[in-house]
């Protein structure tokens, strides 16, 4: 089965565009209890997912930081300690279960790598245990 049976598509997904400064992720991460949120470019391709975590190493290992500052702080300057693999539209549901292991959502991309939208973790489990249960 592909993936794109389940895909919550970029529309009804929150992300965040790679031009955005540190202090508009951390407004949308507490805006919508996000703890990791997919970054998109320019030209709407999947760069990367950024996590509370990602931000709160960059508190803490910018000297003299205070809060005021993040809005000056370019995402592209914050590392990203996990790589979240994406896949493409027409995946098949057995490619998404490693994934799906070490990470909340899966984002899809189309083959040019342009964000589709994500599979999240709740419907890759729900999926195989109903195969299980019947």
């Amino acid at each position: 089965m592909e993936v794109s049976r389940f895909l919550l598509p970029k529309d009804q997904v929150k992300y965040i565009p790679s031009s955005s400064s540190m202090k508009e992720a951390m407004d949308l991460l507490e805006e919508n209890h996000y703890s990791a949120v997919p970054i998109i470019n320019e030209e709407g391709r999947y760069v990367g997912t950024l996590s509370e975590g990602d931000l709160l190493w960059k508190l803490k290992n910018t000297f003299n930081f205070n809060l005021d500052a993040m809005g000056e702080v370019p995402l592209d300057s914050i590392k990203r300690y996990r790589h979240n693999e994406s896949v493409v539209i027409d995946a098949d549901m057995e490619d998404m279960l490693t994934l799906a292991a070490d990470q909340n959502f899966v984002p899809v991309t189309d083959h040019d790598g342009i964000f589709l939208g994500i599979i999240r973790r709740k419907d890759i489990i729900t999926y195989y245990n109903d195969g299980i249960m019947d």
